[in-house]
């Protein structure tokens, strides 16, 4: 059966238009409540248990590992935000002068910085493979684009598996077997489609996912997760928690200075990464997005969005074809004579609330949206095309 419209499990007043989950997730009851009994436990310290400190991650490491298909939760670290996790992939990989680094055109800027710096410590290049300027079969055109660029040079690919502005699918199937074939890694950016589209590790077999997890995920602000694969079972973290280490469980112990680390990934993951309150609102948010389904998800934002996605083609905008794009987030892309600053004023001003990048409107939606959320949108657009 179809999943249904869970507006009821939300608190977003019936005035506001909020398309724009893909910037920031609301909370749903059960995080709020959640967050309150990770502050209740903080406002009464004598009940912490050392078990308290790793249980609940460990928990949480399962979760998102049934999420992507991982088959060892070990293989999973919670880290605060995707340049965390993507510093921690740069600074553990060694390149050679002329080495290419590829990423896409308008990556999003946590996603690239951390190469430019690597391509300048070794004197690589940063190559980027730019959008192509085709509007028919544009994502096709693209894909095209990057299995063309990766070549005997290329060390490192480092992408989302959708384009986060405009919703345009990547084929990392085929990325991740071209990848293969020139011995260069895949570094995945899954921060705008997981949780809200499938994706499975055993599958596509990157050699690091790493995700933000405050938009499809529902978690606070200020957590994010990593998945790295077996490149990276013997680097060196960012930093050097005590909690990574063997036998940390042991407090009265912890002054006998453990040289080896918990196995696999769990080096990498942040320090006090048993935040009580954060932890319990992640695990509150993961349960239910596993109950739902990131298929569910993307069938349902599908739905609400199809005749508006007709509708605001006649009006002349060019979004992505059906097939080469998500649902849950897609780009409009405007006229250039279009008043954008009039737009953005009259939107606000009506509360819908959507993101603007370069020439796109960025559409995000989910399960507490329906179609009619749609309609004032189409409205305020139609005015000013």
């Amino acid at each position: 059966m179809p999943l249904q419209n869970q507006k009821h499990l939300f608190d977003i007043p019936p005035e506001i238009t909020y398309l724009n989950i893909a910037s920031q997730s609301p909370s749903f009851k059960a995080i709020y409540q959640a967050g309150l009994e990770g502050l209740k436990q903080k406002n009464l310290p004598y009940t912490i248990k050392i078990s308290d400190y790793f249980e609940p991650v460990s928990e949480l490491k399962k979760l998102f590992a049934q999420l992507i298909e991982a088959e060892d939760y070990n293989r999973i670290t919670t880290i605060p935000s995707a340049s965390y996790g993507i510093a921690t992939v740069a600074n553990n990989i060694k390149l050679k002068p002329g080495d290419e680094i590829l990423i896409i055109d308008e990556q999003f800027p946590s996603n690239v910085y951390s190469w430019q710096k690597l391509a300048k410590k070794y004197d690589a290049t940063l190559k980027t493979v730019h959008t192509p300027k085709s509007k028919t079969n544009r994502a096709v055109l693209w894909n095209e684009a990057i299995l063309n660029a990766i070549n005997s040079k290329t060390a490192v690919v480092a992408m989302g598996n959708i384009h986060w502005s405009n919703g345009a699918l990547f084929d990392l199937k085929s990325i991740r077997e071209k990848t293969k074939s020139q011995n260069a890694l895949l570094i995945v950016d899954g921060s705008q489609s997981i949780g809200a589209l499938p994706f499975s590790v055993k599958e596509l077999q990157p050699d690091a996912l790493i995700c933000a997890g405050y938009k499809w995920l529902f978690g606070p602000y200020g957590c994010a997760y990593a998945y790295y694969g077996s490149y990276f079972d013997n680097g060196s973290p960012i930093e050097e928690s005590w909690m990574n280490r063997l036998h940390s469980e042991d407090f009265a112990g912890l002054t006998n200075y453990e040289s080896q680390y918990k196995p696999l990934a769990n080096r990498y993951s942040v320090g006090e990464s048993g935040n009580f309150i954060y932890v319990k609102m992640q695990i509150a948010a993961l349960k239910q997005v596993l109950e739902w389904t990131p298929k569910a998800i993307q069938d349902y934002c599908e739905s609400i969005s199809f005749e508006a996605v007709k509708k605001l083609e006649k009006l002349g905008c060019y979004i992505e074809d059906a097939n080469s794009r998500t649902h849950h987030l897609f780009g409009i892309e405007l006229p250039n004579e279009l008043d954008l600053q009039a737009l953005q004023k009259d939107l606000l001003s009506k509360n819908i609330y959507v993101s603007f990048r370069g020439n796109f409107i960025r559409i995000s939606c989910h399960l507490f949206n329906t179609s009619k959320d749609f309609e004032p949108l189409m409205a305020c657009l139609s005015k000013h095309l």
